[in-house]
């Protein structure tokens, strides 16, 4: 009478006993398995062998994606440092509105830029920055604790930029002074392209725009 041994009982075996194709070198030629990747039986080293190289395979792409991640913080973090850089180098306060647009434009390339404030000191209440904006837009701007991302859906905000009518998606990030609950203003980056500012895309870049937007402007609040 033959017994039906079970093939989870077979494994069971092997992985208690890790020497058992040792003993048994022979069998390592003459066990045949299918190839998924050569399409016909081939024996157990062989599969194994194609076991490993599919292993260094996926570690290889897994790297070159760890690489390609690198490069591209190395390159956001280059240019975060040369906007900052440009707005240490803007000597009076009121130009400082004008030169954080233009080199978030230039150095980002994102091809419309434009910032709202509002309280601001006495000193700087014509800047360009304080053109008219409406009660809604400034509680919008106290209800965000985090840049919005995602497309634009008529926002007041849009039509601040240059050709608002154009944009198709929208970051929006308010500006406060440390954890104040009231906003001080908005910066608002929009773009034709419907997929350039996304719902699901990380915002904890442009959070660190946000906050050093923040930092530089406070100085021309009252």
């Amino acid at each position: 009478m033959t017994t039906q041994l079970d093939s989870d009982l077979i494994a069971e075996y092997l992985l208690d006993h890790p020497h058992f194709f040792e003993e048994h070198a022979e069998l390592l030629s003459t066990v045949k398995l299918t190839s998924p990747v050569m399409g016909r039986a081939v024996s157990l080293q062989e599969r194994q062998m194609e076991i490993l190289r599919e292993k260094i395979r996926v570690q290889e792409l897994h790297m070159a994606d760890l690489m390609r991640i690198a490069q591209e913080n190395d390159e956001i973090t280059n240019k975060f440092q040369a906007w900052t850089r440009a707005l240490l180098l803007t000597r009076g306060e009121g130009d400082l509105p004008r030169a954080l647009v233009d080199q978030l434009k230039e150095i980002f390339h994102v091809p419309q830029v434009t910032v709202r404030l509002w309280t601001l000191g006495e000193a700087h209440a014509d800047n360009w920055a304080t053109l008219s904006v409406s009660e809604d837009a400034r509680i919008f701007a106290n209800g965000l604790s985090a840049p919005f991302c995602g497309p634009n859906k008529d926002f007041e905000a849009a039509t601040w930029l240059e050709d608002g009518a154009s944009v198709k998606s929208v970051a929006i990030l308010p500006l406060r002074v440390g954890a104040s609950p009231d906003a001080f203003g908005l910066l608002v980056l929009g773009s034709p392209d419907p997929n350039r500012f996304t719902a699901d895309m990380g915002t904890d870049f442009l959070t660190r725009i946000g906050e050093t937007a923040s930092a530089a402007l406070a100085c021309l609040l009252r």
